[in-house]
């Protein structure tokens, strides 16, 4: 490779890293046979550690005060509900949250496309952050249909958060209830609300919503059924292993793609028959989107804390009501019982269980026991 193709390449590389490169996450859905509906996501983030791997417990009855540009003089409420949620740079809000009655909230890094409306003072008493947005929803309702009921009586707008990392936080949401209702909320065009249906449960990053529905459409030949064989002359082609009915998929790490390829492995996802198994099964879907760092961060850039651009992935079981993740740190699933924590008497508290920074590996190496003489 010249050195012309190799500083085009690091050009390229660096424009994606500072500007969509930066948080790329796939979230999918899987349901079970007895009525399991688990809800799973990775988490990307090549900048340095956001310290995703932190959990937030927030109590029952919390009051909370909703940003604004001229500061915490925004929408005022008392939360209903105790909740978890990812965090990040120590921040009470992050990638995603489950409240106790079962109410998943996620966000998803949407730039060049989501736009917040533009702060009126005379409006401060019903405006908050899009991180207050991620807090109202977990804290005060239990299903998406009272989110979307509500959803008008709140302006977001944009707040610089020179806390969250110095980035800016241009998202959309995926919402999912325990009754299995769900939706994607975007907020565009300074302050217009749109609302889809996720296509099976599939959630990536930009563009808009409806562009990714439209550009399923160029994938319709995908199928888990081999190709079949073709005789051509004396010469009888046959497919080559496994899986020639999925030649096609796009294997890069843009969105469109991720999402073409969530979709298909969400859609030939094998029956499933509890929630423990679909979230066995989430993770295992979630590995083929796992990004290692250095796909993501050109050579020069790279940044000295973090040992992958995949710094979490969670699922939560809406059913059971349980919280289960592992990281970049240490790939041992672990997890949160939402249903043994008393909500009305917890402290609101944050958990890491990645201070050592060391996966957990389990020795299994067969030792010869000495003879005894």
């Amino acid at each position: 490779m010249n050195m012309r193709m190799r500083n085009w390449i690091t050009a390229i590389a660096v424009f994606l890293l500072t500007t969509r490169g930066l948080y790329p996450c796939t979230g999918i859905t899987l349901t079970s046979r007895d009525g399991g509906i688990v809800v799973a996501r990775t988490v990307e983030w090549a900048l340095n550690d956001a310290q995703h791997n932190q959990l937030l417990i927030v109590p029952r009855n919390k009051s909370f005060a909703g940003q604004t540009p001229e500061g915490y003089n925004g929408k005022k409420w008392q939360g209903k509900y105790g909740f978890v949620t990812l965090t990040a740079y120590g921040q009470p809000y992050g990638p995603d949250g489950l409240n106790e009655e079962g109410l998943y909230v996620g966000v998803y890094y949407l730039p060049d496309f989501a736009e917040y409306a533009e702060y009126d003072s005379r409006l401060a008493d019903r405006s908050l952050s899009v991180g207050d947005l991620m807090q109202w929803m977990l804290s005060s309702f239990k299903s998406v249909d009272e989110v979307l009921a509500n959803l008008g009586s709140v302006v977001v707008v944009n707040v610089d958060n020179k806390e969250f990392g110095g980035a800016a936080l241009p998202f959309h949401f995926k919402i999912v209830d325990s009754f299995g209702n769900s939706r994607v909320i975007e907020i565009v065009n300074k302050g217009e609300v749109k609302i889809y249906e996720p296509y099976i449960g599939v959630i990536t990053n930009s563009p808009t919503y409806d562009w990714h529905l439209i550009n399923q459409r160029n994938y319709l030949n995908l199928s888990t059924n081999p190709n079949s064989p073709l005789k051509l002359d004396n010469y009888e082609l046959k497919p080559i292993g496994g899986g020639s009915g999925l030649m096609g998929l796009p294997g890069d790490f843009t969105p469109p793609s991720r999402f073409v390829r969530a979709a298909a492995f969400t859609a030939s996802c094998r029956p499933l028959e509890t929630a423990q198994e679909a979230v066995y099964e989430s993770f295992m879907i979630l590995d083929n989107f796992n990004i290692p760092l250095g796909a993501q961060v050109p050579a020069d850039h790279m940044p000295s804390d973090i040992v992958s651009a995949t710094q979490v992935t969670s699922a939560s079981d809406l059913k059971n009501r349980v919280y289960y993740y592992h990281t970049m740190w240490n790939r041992q699933i672990r997890k949160i019982e939402l249903n043994a924590i008393d909500f009305a008497r917890v402290k609101e508290q944050m958990v890491d269980d990645d201070a050592a920074k060391t996966n957990a590996v389990k020795d299994v190496t067969p030792r010869m026991v000495p003879e005894k003489k």
